[in-house]
């Protein structure tokens, strides 16, 4: 039986096990949505150029959570990032959420499952702002993951703190003896006066397809400051469709960064709400493709009260028979005056099998703005190549040099060093073709 026929059961089983669940109501309307929009196809013009119906039409495992993961340590030390020592450390094994083996600094973070969460003192920001991110991710795969928001993760940042270290959340599959269809969900909340750095990395144990289905909606208060990164780098047999929705409830400050160099297929959605007057907000990406991968990745920009900022920068470097997308969109509301934002996207090809689909958008409803937009897509320099080859480098170094200065203004807003020096070390290993 593949996934998409087992669906109806397994949630029916989830269901009949949490009947009490503060949640129970609403997984069944999220359930609902699903069955009534289904997997998006390409009849859906926000998924025209990428195709996962296929992919969901096999037989994966489902949601399998024992009480311990079958995951020792030196598969935990083989995927940690630098300065995790001092870092707080959140694992996600197969999409559940384990204690376990997660580090936590308690004076600073609130963690529980999201179910303990929409029982606790925390009731009204679960039912708030939970799957508030289906507003502008209109799909079934969306709907699916709340729907099944039985292992998900409430994070609380304490407010007027400033987290001096890291929140790393790593989310592994082990398809070492099955293939796996998993579903991780997490709802952050930072309050008033808070900053924290969010690194999300994904790693997969085993040569079993996965597919991950993701969903993180990061909550802003006044005052508060986010720096999110999120990096892909898994094999080809590991699929991934994932939204992280930013909601800037109040006058504060985002950074996010969304690097994608391997994988099967990939989606990324990442929504970026400002609504509240001065508000501010950068999103970067860099995704590099060889092979037959295939990344997407969709923004959304919405301006929803005046005088607000938005900066989005995303460079794309596509080889063998890989395929891009960029599909951005920025909203100014009819009450959101004197916003700026600003868009751009550029692509390298490499292969003539390599291909790229761009499509920034603007939606302006109001009359005092500065926005503009644009997207290149070309192949190397010949002139620069022609330089560096006269001074006696040869074509594949000639190649890595020029590639990497491309890739710089994306790795340049990598604010930790270490962080920036460990996604170098992978950039420089995949663009570095020569024997040296």
């Amino acid at each position: 039986m593949n996934l998409l026929t087992s669906l109806p059961d397994q949630f029916n089983n989830l269901q009949s096990q949490q009947q009490g669940s503060a949640l129970y109501s609403i997984r069944q309307k999220a359930f609902d949505t699903y069955n009534r929009l289904g997997i998006p196809t390409m009849r859906n013009e926000e998924w025209k150029y990428t195709r996962i119906s296929s992919l969901l039409k096999k037989d994966y495992s489902f949601n399998i959570h024992p009480a311990t993961p079958l995951i020792n340590n030196e598969d935990l030390d083989s995927v940690r990032l630098p300065g995790s020592k001092n870092a707080n450390e959140l694992f996600f094994v197969n999409g559940v959420f384990y204690s376990s083996l997660s580090k936590i600094n308690k004076d600073e973070l609130v963690v529980m499952s999201l179910d303990e969460a929409a029982n606790s003192e925390f009731k009204e920001i679960v039912q708030t702002h939970l799957g508030s991110s289906s507003k502008y991710m209109k799909d079934g795969m969306q709907a699916l993951n709340t729907a099944f928001a039985a292992n998900g993760l409430f994070v609380l940042v304490q407010k007027n703190k400033t987290l001096e270290q890291p929140v790393y959340i790593y989310h592994i599959t082990d398809t070492r003896v099955d293939s796996l269809f998993v579903q991780p969900g997490s709802l952050f909340y930072l309050d008033e006066n808070t900053t924290v750095e969010i690194v999300e990395t994904y790693a997969n144990f085993g040569s079993q397809e996965s597919f991950t289905n993701e969903i993180i909606e990061i909550i802003l208060q006044k005052d508060a400051r986010l720096q999110y990164y999120k990096i892909q780098n898994e094999a080809s047999h590991c699929h991934h469709v994932g939204t992280t929705h930013i909601h800037h409830a109040g006058k504060c400050f985002s950074n996010s960064i969304t690097i994608s160099l391997n994988g099967g297929t990939i989606r990324n959605n990442l929504n970026v709400i400002l609504d509240a007057e001065y508000n501010e907000a950068h999103l970067y990406g860099l995704y590099i493709a060889n092979g037959q991968t295939h990344i997407d990745n969709h923004t959304i920009v919405d301006n929803v009260k005046p005088n607000c900022y938005s900066n989005e920068f995303y460079k794309g470097i596509m080889n063998d028979k890989s395929t891009g997308v960029f599909n951005g969109k920025i909203f100014v509301r009819k009450d959101a005056q004197k916003t700026n934002a600003y868009q751009s996207n550029k692509n390298i090809l490499l292969s003539d099998l390599a291909s790229i689909n761009t499509k920034p958008q603007l939606e302006i409803f109001a009359d005092d703005v500065k926005c503009s937009h644009g997207c290149t897509i070309g192949r190397l320099d010949d002139e620069a190549m022609f330089y560096l080859r006269t001074r006696g480098i040869d074509e594949k170094k000639a190649q890595a040099l020029l590639l990497h200065a491309f890739a710089m203004d994306i790795l340049e807003q990598v604010k930790p060093t270490a962080l920036r020096a460990y996604i170098e070390e992978i950039i420089n290993q995949r663009l570095d073709f020569s024997e040296e």
